[in-house]
């Protein structure tokens, strides 16, 4: 039987979140990592401009790699750009949404917030997901325009500054005469990167929702589990910048299971 490939899409290094639990569910599956680092940070770009901009480049990923399904790994693509591509491409795609509403239907306070990109929170795509699944919940939503930078900044080993999480973060947390927020949606594949700095650095516990593990369920659904006999390639990385990773960033790749010595030339 023929390996099964699977190609996780983001526009920079948070979609290796996905990934972790996609190779994790399908471990023999080959794993291509793209991410479009080239025309990074998604938010500040407009919706028009990233479906011209997303669409051809998945066609040229699609020639590459031949993928059996693609993961787009990023929330912004998937409210923006996802419909453009399943109407495009015969591929399965599965996509990232804001996990609004496991957050809600888990929040005990009633008091639930939605940490992602401004471009996120904007949507009305993410609006339409508190009007469905709200439960009850008051929901608040907080754009961290500059936490998926410093995200990336970490995974490279570059300093990170604990006030600028402190105050990215800050919003999510309502105290409503002593009802708090308990629940946190983490609405950019970038942040759980950083979930171990955010939670330290909190006023307050709170339950940080990761929408990664119900996207690797999905993908086993959609392609079944794995194969017991099948041998697993190394996972590969293909940046459109076309830069090589340098040693920090190669050593990060390493420890998400990615080959940090494969060919990775421009898109």
């Amino acid at each position: 039987m023929a390996q099964t490939t699977i190609l996780v899409f983001d526009s920079g290094l948070g979609g290796l979140t996905v990934f972790r639990e996609i190779a994790a569910a399908r471990p023999d599956a080959k794993l291509v990592y793209a991410a479009d680092d080239a025309f990074f940070p998604y938010g500040r770009h407009g919706e028009t401009e990233l479906v011209a901009r997303v669409v051809p480049l998945m066609g040229e990923l699609i020639a590459r790699t031949a993928p059996d399904l693609i993961v787009i790994a990023c929330n912004t693509a998937s409210t923006l750009v996802l419909p453009a591509l399943r109407a495009r491409y015969e591929v399965p795609f599965v996509g990232t949404v804001p996990a609004i509403k496991p957050a809600c239907a888990s929040s005990q306070s009633k008091l639930v917030s939605v940490l992602g990109t401004e471009a996120t929170v904007r949507r009305e795509y993410t609006r339409k997901l508190i009007d469905d699944f709200a439960q009850g919940c008051a929901v608040t939503l907080v754009g961290a325009a500059r936490l998926p930078a410093i995200a990336e900044d970490a995974l490279r080993a570059q300093p990170v500054d604990d006030d600028a999480i402190r105050a990215e973060i800050a919003p999510c947390f309502v105290d409503d005469s002593g009802r708090r927020t308990d629940t946190v949606v983490l609405a950019c594949t970038h942040f759980p990167l950083l979930l171990d700095r955010v939670a330290r650095l909190a006023p307050w516990p709170v339950a940080w929702v990761d929408p990664a593990p119900a996207i690797a369920r999905r993908v086993v659904d959609l392609i079944g589990p794995p194969q017991a006999d099948a041998r697993c390639e190394p996972a590969v990385a293909r940046f459109t910048s076309g830069r090589p990773p340098g040693p920090a960033l190669a050593a990060a790749l390493s420890d998400f299971g990615i080959n940090a010595m494969a060919d990775t030339p421009a898109i």
